[in-house]
């Protein structure tokens, strides 16, 4: 597990990452994505490679699943958020 400890990206950075990032957005202060996957299955496969990736970041964003929707958010200003959006958006 990562020892980093979350590091707070102003503002600017934040717009800056998110000009870059299709899909991701700052919603009552939290970054969000919501991914859509064609069933149920595909959509717990994505879930339990965006938790390896978690685990190895030592960071665990709040997110839900119904179906075939997974949805993940986290604290907007979290470097370790932001490690995981980039890896996640990579994936899918």
């Amino acid at each position: 597990m990562s020892n980093q400890r979350p590091v707070k990206l102003s503002d600017e950075e934040i717009a800056d990452r998110l000009k870059h990032s299709p899909g991701w957005a700052v919603v009552a202060g939290k970054l969000k994505r919501n991914f859509e996957f064609p069933d149920f299955s595909a959509a717990f496969g994505f879930m339990a490679r965006a938790a390896l990736i978690a685990e190895t970041l030592d960071h665990h964003p709040e997110w839900s699943n119904v179906y075939n929707r997974v949805e993940i958010q986290g604290q907007r200003a979290d470097r370790l958020v932001d490690r995981l959006r980039d890896r996640l958006t990579d994936s899918h």
